[in-house]
């Protein structure tokens, strides 16, 4: 098989300089070795597919980290390849909701158009097929993850018209393969199709209302924003204020949220 060689030496490419820089400003430079992980994806994608230890090495020394912590984080998580593997990932999500939708037969188009099994490496070198857990596309299962892109909507006739597209150099667009956007439900809208308050009313004594199939705007997040007009606000934003100044003593204020309405203390038990 014409698998990436073990190396005795690794680094990474002048054209990766740009992505690199773009993952470290992510990270305060204390803490750059939180860049692992991309680092490790970036490193495998370069030397096709697997990661050599020279390359395990190279991301411990760039990072200034132990490199037994790099070995971990490779070994431990399912997307890095520590042994030759052929350099296009076909990853089939097999967890329960693909495996409900019919996984089951995604595997076997992938198996059939790539002729090798869960686990192996196509004669050429070109492919890597292996199942994986929960990909994060439930609701557009079943589906599959090939290098950085996802494939969702799947059957057997689109799953193998993908991996066809694949082997003859094409890139299929990614996303859902039914024609569906996104992962909007198939056909018409089924809720919110009413406004209670723009229904119409019947104008004879048999006639029934046209339904309103606008749709009715619901709570968002924005619509629940408490506004800093109460009372209680008010008070707690002049306290701030007071402390910015210094003009506030360190005795806490207690404020009355609903001033005017105070209850009466209890009486005492005079017994």
């Amino acid at each position: 098989m014409s698998f990436a060689p073990n190396v005795e030496r690794f680094s990474f490419d002048d054209a990766l300089k740009p992505e690199i820089d773009r993952i470290l400003a992510k990270f305060p430079p204390a803490r750059k070795q939180s860049a692992v992980m991309p680092l490790l994806h970036l490193a495998q994608r370069q030397h096709g597919g697997w990661l050599p230890r020279a390359a395990l090495d190279h991301v411990a020394e760039f990072l200034e980290m132990p490199k037994i912590k790099v070995y971990e984080v490779a070994s431990f998580y399912d997307m890095y390849n520590t042994v030759p593997t052929g350099r296009i990932q076909v990853r089939v999500c097999t967890t329960t909701p693909c495996w409900l939708c019919g996984s089951d037969d995604i595997v076997r188009a992938a198996s059939d158009t790539l002729g090798i099994d869960i686990g192996e490496s196509s004669e050429d070198g070109r492919f890597f097929l292996r199942e994986f857990e929960c990909l994060g596309a439930c609701c557009n299962a079943p589906m599959m993850w090939i290098d950085d892109d996802y494939y969702e909507d799947l059957d057997y006739d689109r799953a193998v018209a993908v991996l066809e597209a694949i082997k003859r150099g094409e890139t299929p667009k990614a996303g859902p393969q039914s024609g569906r956007r996104g992962s909007e439900p198939f056909g018409e809208r089924k809720t919110l199709l009413d406004a209670a308050s723009e229904r119409q009313e019947p104008t004879g004594p048999t006639s029934t209302p046209e339904p309103d199939l606008t749709p009715e705007r619901k709570g968002r997040p924005e619509d629940r924003q408490q506004r800093p007009t109460s009372p209680l606000a008010e008070a707690a934003a002049e306290q701030v204020e007071k402390v910015k100044s210094g003009e506030l003593d360190d005795e806490v204020v207690a404020v009355d949220p609903k001033p005017g309405k105070r209850s009466k203390p209890a009486a005492k038990d005079t017994d």
